[in-house]
């Protein structure tokens, strides 16, 4: 993986926390990832590329009026007033690739200086097994500051650990092995069609990132939604909000302030 800084610009050592999405269903985490960008003004910085990453191009994601800067699968933004570096990712991963895109981007992260990542991802509302709207929507984690995945500071905020995460379980352990970079036989895991409920979470694209990153010594921190395919712009910004909250920044300050693809989405929301 390889950073490319654009011109006149240059990384601020001080923004040492990385917040990127983890792709997954109704692509929660790419938009409030948007959201922040947008919010926060941050400014880019630079983009990776990775060949574990499909190629995409487009026109400006932010701006009302196609400028005609070009918007790559991988981009860096930094907020120095929040000492935030945001990472978003435009494009999937190449099928099968993804443990070797984390190790690249955990490789990447422990060169830049990155003390605590942040992820922000969804899961598939059919698999939720307890079911309790009683309080809106409620954000999940997981954590790697205790070997079981919780974290005081994510539950005095009111949050739920995933209760599903156990790094016994066989995937788990696998995905644990593999980013500790040891050769390990796969004759007893599932093949793909044959996924249980219990290898559901640790087959999706967090999973991968949360053990290369905190493989490589980091402070990780998910942050978790259910959802399901559609307008999930609500979805969008509870993420985004209880990043603000975990990372101790004023969550009010991007109410109101959406990119371009929120407006887009609520005018034509029967596209999607």
């Amino acid at each position: 993986m390889e950073f490319v800084t654009e011109q006149g610009k240059q990384p601020n050592e001080q923004c040492s926390t990385l917040l990127l999405p983890a792709l997954s269903i109704g692509n929660v985490g790419q938009l409030a990832v948007d959201l922040l960008v947008s919010s926060m003004k941050a400014e880019k910085i630079g983009y990776l590329d990775d060949p574990f990453v499909l190629p995409c191009v487009g026109n400006d994601a932010y701006g009302p009026i196609p400028c005609g800067e070009l918007v790559l699968p991988l981009e860096a933004y930094q907020s120095s007033s929040s000492r935030l570096t945001l990472l978003q990712q435009r494009s999937p991963v190449i099928k099968g690739m993804m443990v070797e895109f984390a190790k690249n981007l955990a490789n990447f992260a422990a060169a830049s200086g990155k003390k605590h990542v942040v992820l922000l991802s969804s899961l598939d509302f059919g698999k939720w097994q307890k079911i309790d709207m009683s309080s809106g929507l409620q954000i999940y984690y997981l954590s790697s500051t205790n070997p079981d995945g919780r974290d005081d500071h994510c539950e005095q905020l009111g949050w739920k650990k995933v209760q599903e995460y156990n790094p016994a379980q066989r995937c788990w352990k696998y995905l644990s092995t593999l980013a500790e970079g040891n050769a390990m036989l796969e004759s007893n895991l599932p093949f793909e069609d044959d996924l249980e409920e219990e290898d559901y979470y640790p087959s999706l694209p967090f999973a991968a990132l949360f053990s290369c990153l905190k493989a490589k010594g980091l402070k990780v921190t998910c942050l978790l939604c259910y959802c399901s395919e559609g307008d999930n712009i609500q979805d969008a910004f509870q993420l985004a909000e209880a990043a603000c909250k975990l990372l101790g920044i004023n969550p009010g300050a991007f109410h109101g302030k959406f990119p371009f693809i929120f407006i887009f989405f609520e005018i034509f929301p029967f596209i999607f």
